[in-house]
């Protein structure tokens, strides 16, 4: 380097640092050394060294999530990149800003099967927006742009940029600048297409909104909330998106996905008019794409969303807006609703959502209802909840309320391993909430390395292992599909309590209902990381009430 000249490297810290980054997370490789010997002189960019790139990426993919702004993750190639692209997946289908950067072969190197290459346009292709290499240093401050607004643009996503080795160390004129921060266009609303939707609710007898999703932030939030407020209008969450409104809205009427509310399920299913606002309405929030059906006769649906290709992509969709969420939800809050007669079915959802969200003794030595009560009683309410896949998650899906935005960090796309991750990025990003991991014991450990992250950094978080000795959720379907013949899904587990002291964490086991929420109440008074391993029975396998025995009879009968 010289007066004149710096690195490409450096060029690219730089162009990092000028979109707003100022959080790394990374497992460091050869391949990007340059980029690790720039990154001192950029104090705004604290870098996190994680144990596993899925960690990495996942811990991105959370941090996007949270900060609207793309959630930044380096890795090396071949056998990083394949590691960290479970997060890209889960950032793709749960619509979350995320720059992967991959340090490649050389350029000359390229295309010969060189050590640990991949092609990665072809490999993350069909998971990302953008998938691209950088092979002229001279465009960085161009690619590096193009990758903030592609991942925030319209349906926020994921995009992957290849560095090869060599081009980082080149050096570029050191006049060369990066460009502005990218912002997310302003995406107004049609007024014609409003006044077409307030017509349509003027006239409905029984309509329903399904909110949360692609570009939803706090701003959507509050002002959606005023305006279903403002007409009785019934408010379910899509799956995992039990942040976007607030619990105590007495128009909330609960999460769709997995174990909702039969209540919840019959009133979509008999709605007049379905109001999709940010959801996709993907497999998981539609019951298989049954709730409502992808024809939906019977009923009219309206489809908000700022990615225009999702729009009339999968569903029949009656009247389509393309635009931002909260700007849509600004407007429908102060538009003249005068003329529209409230509806009560917004209360009487609500009713229903309280009774079924209320915890119920079970009669079991371990009742994870009665737990999640208790914790709901006395941890803060914007306490966030992070969890990856598993039915361990349905007791917090069901009994915990979601008082805070953001306040659930859990995959849509169902990623096992992500809730640890998403807790640490959780902690770092706001040190002054509490934040909660809830992992099921096949969870756990696939990802629970990243506990020596959360030791490192000095993350202040809390872990809960909920154990039944068993791929829970899979259990539960081979009972349904093939009763009695278990295969594959038995656990044998280390005592959690201990591996979470090996990690430095202070730890303690519960194995009953008494015991586990007096584990909670000691742990919030501590500091620092926290584990409970709750040992949990195999027979109760789902917060629905469902058992083993139950799932068994009935598949025999």
């Amino acid at each position: 380097m010289t007066d004149s000249t710096r690195s490409a490297a450096a060029l690219l810290v730089d162009c990092l640092a000028v979109q707003g980054c100022d959080r790394i997370f990374t497992v460091p490789g050869e391949s990007f050394l340059a980029v690790l010997d720039a990154l001192p002189d950029a104090a705004q960019i604290d870098v996190v060294t994680c144990r596993q790139e899925g960690g990495v990426a996942f811990m991105a993919c959370a941090d996007g999530a949270m900060t609207g702004r793309p959630g930044v993750a380096f890795v090396t190639r071949g056998p990083g990149a394949t590691n960290a692209s479970i997060g890209v997946h889960v950032a793709h289908q749960d619509s979350q800003p995320m720059i992967l950067f991959v340090g490649d072969v050389a350029r000359g190197a390229q295309g010969r099967e060189g050590f640990q290459e991949v092609d990665f346009s072809a490999f993350f292709g069909p998971i990302c927006k953008w998938a691209a290499r950088i092979d002229d240093p001279l465009r960085i401050p161009e690619y590096i742009a193009r990758a903030y607004a592609v991942a925030i643009n319209g349906r926020p996503g994921p995009v992957v940029l290849a560095l090869p080795e060599d081009m980082l160390v080149e050096q570029v004129p050191a006049a060369l600048a990066p460009r502005p921060m990218a912002l997310r266009p302003a995406q107004a609303v049609c007024p014609d297409a409003m006044r077409a939707l307030f017509d349509l609710i003027g006239d409905a007898a029984s309509p329903i909104a399904i909110i949360g999703g692609a570009g939803w932030n706090a701003k959507a939030r509050e002002y959606f909330q005023q305006f279903a407020e403002g007409i009785g209008l019934p408010v379910a969450t899509a799956f995992r998106r039990q942040d976007a409104i607030a619990p105590d809205s007495p128009v909330y009427a609960g999460n769709l996905g997995y174990g909702p509310n039969p209540q919840l399920v019959e009133r979509v299913k008999n709605a007049d008019l379905v109001i999709a606002v940010g959801a996709r309405l993907g497999e998981a929030t539609t019951d298989g794409y049954e709730v409502p059906t992808l024809e939906h006769p019977g009923q009219t649906l309206v489809h908000i969303h700022p990615d225009p290709e999702e729009l009339g992509r999968v569903y029949r969709t009656d009247l389509a807006l393309c635009c931002s969420m909260d700007e849509f939800a600004e407007c429908a809050a102060l538009w003249d609703h005068s003329d529209i007669i409230p509806f009560d079915a917004g209360a009487e959802a609500h009713a229903e959502w309280l009774a079924w969200s209320t915890p119920q003794p079970s009669g079991a030595a371990m009742d994870l209802g009665m737990c999640v009560g208790a914790m709901r009683a006395s941890f803060p309410a914007d306490t966030i909840i992070c969890n990856g896949a598993g039915n361990f998650a349905g007791w917090w899906h069901r009994y915990w309320r979601y008082a805070a935005y953001p306040g659930q960090l859990a995959p849509t796309c169902g990623a096992m391993g992500y809730g640890v991750p998403a807790a640490v990025a959780a902690a770092l990003r706001f040190p002054d909430r509490t934040v909660v991991a809830v992992a099921g014991d096949g969870d756990f450990l696939m990802n629970g390395q990243e506990l020596a992250t959360a030791a490192q950094y000095g993350a202040n978080m809390i872990v809960i292992v909920v154990d039944n000795g068993a791929y829970g959720t899979i259990r539960m379907h081979q009972e349904r599909e093939y009763p009695g013949r278990v295969s594959a899904t038995a656990l044998a587990n280390p005592d959690f309590a201990m591996l979470g002291a090996a990690y430095g964490a202070w730890s303690t086991r519960a194995e009953t209902t008494e015991a586990l929420i007096t584990a909670l109440a000691e742990a919030r008074e501590r500091s620092g990381l926290r584990l409970i391993h709750a040992l949990t029975d195999l027979e109760r396998i789902a917060a629905s009430g469902a058992t083993i025995s139950g799932l068994r009879a009935r598949a025999k009968g």
